[in-house]
């Protein structure tokens, strides 16, 4: 029997912590690599740092964003296009990269810091949107175009403050408490995402009621697996790290 329902998504709560806490100690790293940025040669140096730098946030904010998906129950089987998925991590990274270059690079300006950010920002959303649609199951999603547009606004804002942080932070327990910052605003705009997300089941209503059980062993692989990327990071930014940032925006 087929039927049309409206599907009403259920929250595991370790698994949104496990993908908070990712996200925050991706900002954390992403924020220790980004300050070589300023002050490094122009060629391999450079290109090295900003690599590192987006594939720590943008790294994390990809795997926030799929631990934050495995943490709903959408009472049915879902599986992921892989190429889309792919991709989604690759505009993760991207778009990181184009806005520490735009925002750590040369004379700053004000319009730099809100255009890398926006640019960022929209990035971010198009990442978390393409990562929705990879979702296959037997369901239709149709959006919330408020919730839609306020998660994309959170997400230019939190990058525009991530980017600000990332140049303009002196010391390690500043860097540590904006990485919990980082990681709210990460986390913010990707369930204000998924709240945004409505769907409703087109499948047989048997399917109803369907527990991932797999969701926390997918969702722990992604988080140990960031981690152990995370922390190879975070040695390199240890190695030989400068005692202070290079300022952007001044004292």
């Amino acid at each position: 029997m087929k039927d049309k329902k409206m599907i009403e998504v259920q929250y595991d709560m370790l698994l949104v912590f496990v993908s908070y806490a990712i996200a925050v100690f991706g900002s954390y790293v992403g924020l220790n690599l980004a300050i070589r940025v300023p002050a490094a040669k122009p060629g391999a140096d450079l290109y090295f740092w900003v690599a590192l730098s987006a594939i720590a946030i943008g790294g994390a904010i990809w795997s926030m964003h799929y631990i934050g998906m495995m943490a709903v129950d959408m009472q049915m089987p879902v599986t992921y296009d892989v190429g889309m998925t792919i991709a989604s991590m690759i505009l993760a990274v991207v778009f990181v990269a184009i806005g520490i270059v735009i925002v750590g690079r040369g004379t700053p300006s004000i319009a730099k810091l809100l255009g890398g950010g926006t640019l960022t920002g929209l990035g971010v959303a198009a990442m978390h949107y393409t990562g929705m649609a990879s979702m296959q199951m037997e369901a239709t999603m149709s959006y919330n175009i408020t919730l839609l547009i306020a998660s994309i606004v959170i997400a230019i804002v939190a990058a525009i403050a991530a980017l600000w942080l990332a140049f303009n932070l002196r010391g390690n327990l500043q860097r540590f408490g904006s990485a919990f910052i980082m990681g709210i605003a990460v986390c913010g705009m990707h369930y204000t995402g998924m709240a945004a997300m409505e769907m409703t089941h087109t499948g047989d209503m048997m399917s109803m009621g369907y527990t991932n059980s797999g969701a926390f062993t997918s969702s722990l692989t992604i988080f140990i697996s960031s981690v152990i990327v995370l922390s190879l990071l975070w040695a390199a930014a240890s190695y030989n790290a400068p005692k202070k940032a290079t300022l952007v925006f001044g004292d």
